[in-house]
């Protein structure tokens, strides 16, 4: 009886577990379309920088991502911003400005930490 029920909840909990990870890398498309799923959470967006900018003295850059699904602003407070061209892995919380019509306005990443992938 023990081992049928060991069966029974190992391929439950790895299902769990592959679930509970895809909420975490959502793709562009999705923080856009279901922006209120991920406000204030913490995801990580693969893809490639289309833009960047950032101005000596003032203490954030921007830059955006796109995934191949849509583009995302991510917000970085300190370090180098990445540039134009750059395949990246950020991690960052999500977060708008406003919402209006139940639309997402000003969607963007706050930066935790990028990481730089070399193809």
């Amino acid at each position: 009886m023990r081992k049928r029920l060991a069966r029974l909840i190992a391929p439950v909990a790895v299902a769990a577990a592959l679930s509970g990870c895809a909420l975490h890398s959502p793709s562009v498309a999705d923080l856009k379309y279901n922006p209120g799923r991920y406000q204030n959470k913490t995801v990580s967006i693969d893809g490639v920088v289309t833009s960047s900018w950032g101005v000596p003295l003032v203490p954030f850059k921007l830059y955006k991502v796109s995934d191949g699904t849509g583009e995302v602003t991510v917000i970085a407070q300190n370090g180098q911003t990445p540039s134009k061209g750059a395949h990246v892995k950020v991690k960052g919380r999500v977060s708008d400005v406003a919402t209006l019509g139940g639309q997402a306005v000003g969607l963007h990443l706050e930066q935790r930490d990028i990481s730089f992938k070399r193809y």
